[in-house]
């Protein structure tokens, strides 16, 4: 088996980037440039494509477990740790550039962002963007898991937080792990009381977004605030 560095600098998966960009490059070479070596046999391509065929595409990898990542050979804590770094620094600049602009204004990053934070999630979570008054990103915290309904989900401890970042409007969020992004009437009845307990204080629900596999609905748009 030759190595990659007997490859045309051309084919070369870290030249290539260099040359014309990563966007030039199949999810196998992107994959090679993270492992960074093979394995005995393997090039660090031939390891990509194996571990992409294995998970079935990119995004199932990324969001394998710690016990699953590691089981792979070829791949340990070592990358494991170096993957959640990579995709938390995808994270963080995702919520950055929400932090430069009116949330509103730009609703494709917040659901970029919300979906980064909560798409892979197996369980229910209920989280919430806490906005200046000029509604730019303070923070983003999860708040509360499991099933998320009007028992789990406690109006007074969403106020409290807001409170703590002297918020002036928050953007509420939660994922279907099943998938589908189709609000419930439990959705719409938790949205209502905590709009009205918020407004009790003069902090605003601007939207609740619910994320699905692929898909967010804004309550905003429907007309369901």
């Amino acid at each position: 088996m030759q190595s990659i560095r007997s490859w045309p600098v051309t084919e070369r998966p870290r030249e290539k980037l260099l040359a014309h960009g990563p966007t030039a490059l199949s999810d196998a070479e992107l994959l090679a440039i993270f492992l960074r070596t093979g394995v005995n046999g393997k090039t660090a391509v031939d390891l990509a494509r194996e571990l992409l065929q294995a998970w079935g595409g990119l995004r199932p990898l990324l969001e394998a477990n710690r016990q699953d990542f590691c089981g792979h050979h070829g791949l340990g804590a070592a990358k494991y740790a170096q993957l959640q770094a990579v995709l938390e620094i995808a994270r963080r600049h995702l919520l950055e550039e929400l932090q430069r602009q009116d949330a509103l204004e730009n609703p494709d990053a917040t659901r970029r962002y919300l979906a980064s934070r909560l798409r892979h999630l197996g369980h229910e979570v209920f989280a919430c963007l806490f906005l200046d008054n000029r509604h730019r990103v303070i923070a983003f915290e999860e708040l509360f898991f499991g099933t998320i309904d009007g028992a789990s989900v406690h109006p007074r401890e969403v106020v409290k937080r807001s409170l703590h970042y002297n918020a002036a409007a928050v953007i509420l969020a939660h994922n279907h792990p099943s998938g589908v992004a189709e609000p419930s009437r439990a959705d719409i009845g938790l949205t209502r009381r905590l709009s009205d307990a918020l407004g009790l204080v003069d902090i605003r629900v601007l939207d609740h977004v619910v994320i699905g596999d692929g898909t967010a609905v804004s309550f905003a748009e429907r007309g369901l605030l």
